[in-house]
């Protein structure tokens, strides 16, 4: 995956991994299950609102809370094509990355960006272009390794890709 292009759907700062998916659901580790309730503790409509392609954009610190994994498996099975934030929290990035849900750090983005603009992202190049307000943004290109493992569908697509044939 090259580029992705969608619609903005904008959050704050801190949103925890109980707003992205809350624990009531956690019963489940179904991708579409966990997809039906992602965000509605933040946004009760986001679920019936978001769509395949469709961009997350937010402030500070996304993903913090506790490190399930259930957080970035909804957002992605939401069909957001890419979390852009000022900022994550670690173990949400891993674990992003580790089931191949693109992310993209871009300090201050979250004052640039409106929900409804539309966004290009080249993870090649790492540029965000804003086409509703035709700017662009640089953001730290994904190293190759974190493009293979992202091309894969995730760190366990890969492996048994490249290493269980």
């Amino acid at each position: 995956m090259e580029k992705v292009k969608g619609k903005v759907w904008k959050f704050g700062d801190n949103v925890d991994t109980d707003q992205i998916i809350p624990a009531r659901y956690l019963n489940t580790s179904d991708p579409a299950e966990l997809a039906k309730h992602v965000m509605e503790d933040a946004d009760a409509q986001f679920p019936s609102k978001v769509g395949k392609g469709d961009i997350i954009v937010a402030g500070k610190n996304f993903g913090s809370g506790s490190s399930r994994e259930h957080a970035p498996v909804a957002i992605k099975a939401a069909g957001i094509s890419v979390v852009i934030a000022d900022s994550f929290a670690r173990i949400f990035f891993i674990n992003s990355i580790n089931i191949g849900l693109p992310i993209v750090e871009l300090p201050g983005v979250s004052n640039e960006i409106d929900e409804g603009d539309i966004l290009e992202v080249d993870f090649i190049n790492g540029v965000v272009k804003d086409i509703t307000k035709n700017k662009e943004f640089k953001a730290e290109p994904f190293p190759e390794f974190m493009q293979k493992l992202i091309a894969s569908n995730g760190l366990m697509n890969y492996v048994k890709e490249h290493y269980m044939s």
